[in-house]
């Protein structure tokens, strides 16, 4: 019987390399058999940056940026030219038959076409969004949460695929039909968490201990 592809979504790993080698061990990963998706926020606030993107680079990983990869990327803070060039590389959003993948989260007014061609004040907006109003407008400020008419982006997400993203450590896991939010806190002492989409289950290891 020939095993199927399976696509393993990865939550904000943030520099966290050995909660990360914990989660591939526990979801039983095959380098060649399974695509890696990690959500962004690859790096940033965690031990060990460097470490992380040389292991996504030697597994085939296939992420989007999070607002901390393109804070580094900015400040030239990875130091290794070859890992500077495959994180410039990685698109902020992927499309797939069933699936799209963000880090932060979509404006409601947005189709898929739109996502194929974004402009700078987009790629801001999808790295960076957690509250919204019905029009996409975000508020002055995440937190403390803010009131009406803001509420969490997917609140108002109207598309036919699920949307798996990251960014929301303090609203932690959300598993709900028309997406998955994988954000726990790894970074903060909370969480690792995997979606695999095949078998819809997700897989949790324990975060960084500073």
């Amino acid at each position: 019987m020939v095993r199927r592809v399976r696509r393993i979504f990865v939550g904000d790993i943030q520099g966290c390399l050995e909660p990360l080698r914990r989660l591939l061990d526990k979801v039983a990963y095959q380098p060649g058999k399974d695509r890696l998706l990690p959500c962004g926020d690859l790096v940033n606030k965690g031990p060990d940056s460097p470490g992380v993107v040389a292991l996504l680079m030697q597994l085939g990983a296939e992420p989007v940026l999070g607002n901390h990869d393109l804070h580094v990327l900015d400040r030239g803070k990875l130091a290794d030219p070859a890992q500077r060039a495959w994180l410039a590389s990685q698109p902020i959003v992927r499309i797939f038959d069933d699936v799209l993948m963000v880090h932060a989260g979509l404006h409601p007014a947005w189709t898929e076409a739109h996502l194929r061609s974004l402009d700078a004040a987009d790629r801001n907006y999808l790295v960076n969004v957690r509250y919204c109003d019905e029009h996409g407008n975000r508020p002055p400020d995440d937190w403390p949460p803010p009131g009406p008419p803001y509420r969490p982006w997917d609140d108002f997400y109207r598309g036919d695929k699920r949307v798996v993203f990251g960014h929301w450590a303090r609203r932690g896991l959300v598993v709900q039909k028309h997406c998955i939010g994988l954000d726990t806190g790894c970074v903060y002492g909370g969480q690792l968490s995997a979606w695999i989409a095949e078998e819809d289950r997700v897989v949790q290891v324990d975060g960084w201990k500073r």
